[in-house]
């Protein structure tokens, strides 16, 4: 075997191993011997994109001035404008909820998409340094610091606009409209008969239509994080896989750099438009829920 072909299949085990590295979780298992794991490392930067958020707007908020506003208050007045302008357009019922949620759905998700812009091996190699320096194997220091790259957290943000699109049904039309819809909607039919008979497909079209929506917002939001990341990855490994066998490390490095620098200014627009979808549909679909048929 040649020291060339030696070389690739060393670069190749290498970059699998790199990238199955990069896609594993800091996890806690719950209970000696249980099937249940936590994802520790989005749940930290989950709750970190929200203090970030917090922080930030709180201190806005309480230093807000009617005269000439700073770059930073007239950014927030901006934000806050044009999501409520949004909503004002789209959300046709009463609410002083909408328009606050919304704010927050949009900063939030896309301050966790944010963090697929800092470079992929800074994080997780200071994390593998740290647990090197304690005396622990720095291999199996495993962390991800894009939260929805993780599919439990996107399910989990799905899930809750899916729980506010039932209370906002009822809290609109009653229990008693909000239930009957599902019965009488799409198909209506004016004689008894005609109802009942029409009830079951009524029915089993409400529960896919609701089934799709929490579905579609979680895989959409997944599906993109989780594949920019991934680009990031393939594209740090450029100069890794030149480092074996092939000696074309001077050429593969500035192409590496361009690769990121140009991935990097088109993920921007992603993980913006991907924050926006989310707000949107979230709004969309709390309208729908306030609405009659």
């Amino acid at each position: 075997m040649s020291a060339d072909s030696t070389g690739t299949e060393a670069a190749s085990g290498d970059s699998t191993a790199y990238i199955q590295h990069h896609l594993q979780h800091l996890q806690w298992q719950v209970g000696e011997g249980s099937f249940m794991k936590i994802n520790v490392d989005s749940v930290l930067f989950s709750l970190l994109a929200c203090a970030v958020f917090l922080f930030f707007f709180l201190r806005t908020a309480r230093k807000a001035t009617a005269g000439v506003p700073g770059k930073f208050q007239t950014f927030v007045e901006m934000v806050v404008g044009f999501v409520d302008g949004l909503v004002r357009e789209t959300f046709h019922g009463r609410s002083k909820l909408i328009a606050p949620l919304a704010i927050t759905i949009f900063c939030v998700v896309f301050l966790m998409n944010f963090m697929d812009m800092i470079p992929v091996d800074w994080i997780p190699g200071a994390w593998m340094k740290a647990n090197e320096l304690a005396g622990h194997d720095p291999h199996h220091a495993y962390l991800r610091v894009v939260p929805t790259a993780d599919l439990n957290v996107t399910l989990g943000l799905s899930l809750m606009v899916f729980l506010l699109i039932q209370v906002f049904g009822v809290s609109h039309k009653g229990p008693g409209k909000f239930i009957g819809e599902a019965f009488t909607a799409p198909f209506h039919a004016e004689s008894l008969v005609m109802k009942i008979l029409l009830a079951p497909a009524n029915l089993l079209l409400r529960v896919i239509e609701e089934l799709v929506r929490p579905l579609s917002l979680t895989l959409r939001l997944f599906g993109n994080m989780y594949a920019g990341e991934l680009i990031f990855i393939l594209i740090a490994l450029m100069t890794w896989n030149a480092a074996f066998g092939s000696g074309l490390t001077w050429v593969l490095a500035p192409l590496q750099f361009i690769s990121g620098f140009v991935w990097t200014a088109f993920h921007v627009l992603v993980i913006t438009l991907q924050a926006f979808i989310f707000m949107m549909l979230t709004i969309v679909y709390l309208s729908m829920a306030a609405e009659s048929h």
